[in-house]
């Protein structure tokens, strides 16, 4: 489960770096290629909350104190 989680961080981080690429040497001619990215990133931080969310309902995860 964790190696699944830190995947998804990288993947997130991944994306908002290539939309700030493409934010910088696109200089306002298209936003399409920015615009994916950052969607992209709001696509896979929802799975990473929903996958968190049901791998602590499941038991996969609880909290340890």
């Amino acid at each position: 489960m964790r190696v699944v989680v830190v995947v998804l961080l990288i993947a997130i981080v991944a994306s908002l770096a290539s939309a700030l690429v493409f934010v910088y040497r696109d200089r306002g001619q298209g936003k399409t290629r920015a615009v994916r990215a950052l969607s992209l990133r709001v696509g896979l931080s929802l799975v990473l909350f929903l996958l968190l969310m049901a791998a602590y309902r499941f038991g996969w995860i609880g909290d340890r104190l």
